[in-house]
């Protein structure tokens, strides 16, 4: 073969090497792409990759009683107004984009509209430097979610540990067993089990909390509360959260 036939067949061979790949990335995003937000087997989706159905606008320090008993024994007028106050809240500062859910590091905490016992909770979420957030359950705060970096300015307050703890309680389960959150910029993968007063948490695939009680930071002489509601806390930067799954135990 003359040197300019071989360029040409090798040109042509690293064209279709090329377009093969491509067509296989497509395909590999397409295949992510028609799995994000879909429950596994046993499980529900609590959020919907499209919209904020399901959800209300909650943070229980707004009223008098600070605690899920002191909404619950609102009026229903005072209660209804501070739900359309919440909701507007909402709108401000979360929303949908491309399958995910955002917030812009403020506002109400996104909580569900139904309450919850014992369930096993599956989700991702993705930050950035300086934020501070968390998963309550039940509303109750919380499993710690922040910057474990010495930038992030919480090392006084055992950020350094890492994520996953829960950080409201007063002695076991308070800090993480390992560090194991990802770098800024990758996503993080929660696997939350509650049963009864018990909480066992794996945070991308290491066990964090190995089945600990949890205090209730709320009525501190009173054990957890028997249900409540999931709530997605935000405060100090960014957070996107996707695949929120729960299954009911």
């Amino acid at each position: 073969m003359n040197p300019l036939s071989y360029l040409k067949q090798s040109l042509y061979s690293l064209l279709v090497l090329s377009l093969l790949g491509n067509s296989a990335g497509f395909a590999g995003d397409k295949k992510e792409a028609e799995k994000l937000n879909q429950p596994p087997e046993g499980f529900i989706a609590l959020f919907n990759g499209k919209d904020l159905s399901g959800w209300i606008g909650m943070n229980y320090h707004q009223v008098k009683g600070k605690s899920p008993v002191a909404v619950k024994n609102m009026s229903e007028a005072d209660r209804e107004a501070l739900l359309k106050k919440n909701w507007e809240d909402v709108l401000e500062h979360w929303s949908v984009e491309d399958g995910e859910l955002v917030n812009d590091g403020h506002g109400v905490y996104l909580t569900t509209a139904e309450d919850y016992g014992d369930f096993e909770l599956l989700l991702d979420y993705k930050t950035v430097a300086k934020a501070d957030s968390g998963i309550y359950l039940r509303g109750v705060p919380q499993v710690q979610i922040w910057d474990t970096t010495k930038e992030g300015g919480k090392w006084d307050r055992k950020a350094n540990l890492g994520s996953g703890g829960l950080f409201n309680n007063k002695g076991e389960g308070k800090y993480p067993l390992v560090h194991a959150d990802k770098p800024f910029g990758e996503w993080n993968h929660f696997r939350i089990i509650m049963k009864g007063e018990k909480v066992t948490v794996y945070m991308n695939g290491k066990l964090v909390v190995d089945n600990k009680k949890m205090d209730n930071y709320y009525e501190k002489d009173k054990p957890i509360y028997e249900s409540g509601p999931i709530q997605l806390q935000t405060h100090g930067g960014e957070i996107r959260f996707k695949n929120v799954f729960l299954k009911k135990l």
